[in-house]
């Protein structure tokens, strides 16, 4: 799968490291370069195939919508800023979204499903990139279940389940808590890996393929969406 070449625009230092941690975590994404005004990015669009732009509106000089009305060829473009008011706008320039600082990685997510639709860089139907986890050194984490406070080794889990606006968490028992699948993605270390839009297994657990299913080392059987199966198939390969 081609990855999707990225260039973050933003005056502000804290708002780029930001946009790049969460391009970090995404399979699909691959981070150019930044800029921190209109100036840099063209030369970087001369220089550069830049497939997706992340554009702050208020930047010294030259404003992300002048920026964006001087271009006869851009990108997709994603505007990130803590101005509502130019959203209209923005739209008749045909941006993909509008995201208003500060926003959420699950936000962050929503725009960048319509910039790999835009792009046909993923089937229509699927409603989730692929998610590369944050390194994480530790060996466990808490997690709030009903009224209790529990903490979890990685190894101990399973697999993970979407469950509305919580998620089951499987080792030998079930936990429920209540956060998104996206959200908990981040939280895991590296062999934790996103087979299905509802589903997250841990790697280490995998016996068995069989199909659009897998089976875990607990002999549960978990389904592997179409669009999953490939990126499957190829860590293992």
């Amino acid at each position: 799968m081609e990855k999707i070449r990225c260039l973050i625009a933003d005056d502000e230092p804290i708002a780029r490291q930001i946009i790049e941690n969460y391009i970090k975590d995404i399979l699909y994404l691959e981070l150019v370069t930044t800029c921190k005004n209109a100036f840099e990015v063209m030369e970087v669009l001369q220089k550069e195939q830049i497939d997706l732009l992340f554009l702050d509106i208020n930047m010294p000089k030259f404003s992300g919508i002048s920026l964006l009305k001087s271009l006869a060829k851009k990108p997709e473009v994603i505007i990130t800023t803590a101005y509502p008011e130019y959203a209209i706008e923005g739209f008749e320039l045909a941006v993909t979204d509008y995201l208003l600082k500060p926003f959420s990685l699950e936000r962050f997510l929503q725009a960048i499903v319509k910039v790999q639709q835009k792009l046909k860089t993923i089937p229509i139907g699927n409603s989730q990139p692929i998610i590369v986890n944050k390194e994480n050194e530790a060996n466990s984490l808490f997690v709030k279940s009903d009224k209790k406070i529990i903490k979890l080794n990685f190894d101990e889990i399973y697999y993970v389940e979407a469950y509305g606006n919580y998620i089951k968490i499987y080792t030998g028992t079930m936990i429920l808590t209540p956060q998104t699948l996206t959200e908990f993605l981040t939280k895991l270390p590296n062999n934790f890996l996103r087979i299905h839009k509802s589903f997250v297994i841990n790697f280490n657990h995998l016996k068995l393929i069989d199909g659009n299913q897998v089976r875990l080392g607990n002999d549960k059987i978990v389904p592997v969406g179409k669009s999953y199966r490939k990126e499957l198939i190829k860590l293992i390969e």
